[in-house]
């Protein structure tokens, strides 16, 4: 084949040829990049460990917190 009968069958290709169709959306969403999650499964919580710090230094005027303690007397 030479070069102009390719460059013809591309034109005639290009011109009558069915199109591609592409979806914006789903193309707009394969270019973001993927979202990732970093987790960490720790023994003891840090919240738990201070609030008992500080429970042993000063005692509670009212009990506002009784509810907290008592949740965590449970999950122990």
């Amino acid at each position: 084949m030479d070069q102009r009968s390719l460059e013809e069958q591309l034109a005639h290709t290009l011109q009558e040829g069915e199109m591609e169709r592409v979806n914006t959306q789903e193309a707009a969403r394969k270019r973001l990049p993927r979202r990732t999650e970093v987790r960490i499964q720790a023994e003891i919580d840090p919240v738990v460990e201070e609030t008992k710090q500080y429970r042993k230094m000063a005692q509670e005027v009212d009990s506002r917190y009784a509810k907290y303690d008592e949740m965590i007397k449970d999950n122990e």
